[in-house]
């Protein structure tokens, strides 16, 4: 077998590469964002590379793809291993689940936390044909991973994106991808491959909170159409009042008009989520749900509250009308959120924690995403 570097030029989706004693572990913002704001809880999620790839056409019959993972795990409260999905010349051929790797097991009763090593991990292919082909390696959205080698059994090259259009998305837990299954199952990745547009995801967990480094790190990508997903990171962290959050909401987007001065900008408002349309947060882990199958997130906040300008996603929507009013921005567009995940689909689709869609429901929303924004066909 072929050990073939792993570059830039095979990575798709990511901010940058950042070697370590074990390979390259992978960062989906750059690291002048990662030291003006070393968040733990930032840091965690950017590791984690959702929509991230290796992209590459070969001949080769045989590959073996070796990665360490490191992930958070929740004592009593155990969650399905991160995936890597395997997809040949469009058709996805293999769903890896992830062994191994580094866990930081935390308690979620009284905050201890420990952390347990364990091997890295091998995706390996056999016998797909000597036929020359595009292969992808969606990479795990919701474990940081660490690249340690590429095998193969003849050489590779870089794919070629074939003129497809670059998309930045820029969103919460639910756009990385939390409760789908692998990672080509997430809504954004749904949405891209149905559309054919190159996806980089910057969807970070419990960070859809126009940060500014964001902002400047959207700017600065290269970006045929970019989408925001903002509203339930914002509410169940209780970070801003409505006062703060409208300027905030313009400043985002003026900085990143200062690099994109005409790129299509497509505003989601909040997808529907019961716990938060009327109440507003801080979110917090229903105590009773641990320990049981499924926990839950539940709004600590008062149902109606909306006094001092305390926001609910009904409020967040309301404002985010008035700054789609107050823009004179022909290229900034409005998606609703509702028509993407509301309450009827709750009904039909409910979120088994609360908060984050299933597999299913990711599927649903990034089918109706790409055929309002993309046009593509259901």
């Amino acid at each position: 077998m072929h050990s073939t570097p792993l570059a830039p030029d095979l990575v798709r989706g990511l901010a940058e590469l950042e070697p370590t004693a074990r390979g390259l572990r992978t960062h989906r913002l750059p690291a002048w964002a990662r030291a003006q704001f070393p968040d733990p809880q930032v840091l965690s999620m950017e590791q984690q590379p959702s929509g991230g790839r290796l992209s590459l056409r070969t001949g080769a019959s045989q590959l073996e793809l070796e990665l360490h993972a490191t992930r958070v795990a929740f004592r009593g409260a155990e969650r399905p291993r991160g995936r890597v999905d395997v997809v040949i010349d469009g058709e996805l051929v293999l769903s890896d689940p992830l062994t191994g790797g580094d866990a930081l097991e935390v308690d979620l009763a009284t905050g201890e936390s420990v952390l347990e090593s364990g091997p890295t991990h091998r995706t390996v292919l056999q016998d797909v044909g000597a036929e020359e082909k595009e292969i992808e390696l969606w990479l795990p959205h919701n474990e940081g991973i660490e690249l340690v080698a590429l095998r193969t059994d003849e050489p590779v090259l870089p794919l070629d994106p074939g003129g497809q259009q670059a998309w930045v998305h820029y969103g919460s837990s639910i756009s990385q991808g939390s409760n789908a299954a692998s990672p080509t199952r997430i809504w954004p990745v749904v949405a891209a491959r149905a559309a054919g547009r190159q996806l980089r995801n910057l969807g970070l967990g419990g960070g859809a909170l126009l940060d500014p480094f964001v902002a400047r790190t959207i700017r600065d990508a290269p970006a045929d159409v970019i989408s925001l997903e903002l509203g339930i990171n914002i509410v169940n962290l209780d970070g801003f009042r409505r006062r703060t959050l409208v300027p905030a909401v313009h400043g985002f987007l003026d900085t990143i008009r200062e690099g994109h001065p005409h790129t299509p900008i497509h505003l989601i408002s909040p997808l529907f989520c019961g716990i938060h349309e009327r109440t507003p947060g801080p979110g917090m882990v229903d105590p009773a749900s641990i320990g049981t199958d499924q926990v839950r997130f539940a709004a600590s906040g008062t149902e109606g509250d909306t006094e001092l300008g305390r926001l609910t996603l009904e409020v967040f929507r309301e404002a985010l009308e008035d700054v789609m009013d107050r823009r004179e921005d022909a290229n900034l567009h409005h998606v609703d959120g509702l028509a993407l995940y509301g309450e009827a689909d709750a009904a039909e689709h409910p979120l088994p924690d609360g908060l984050h869609p299933d597999t299913e429901t990711h599927r649903l929303i990034g089918e109706r995403f790409a055929a309002q924004v993309f046009g593509a066909e259901e």
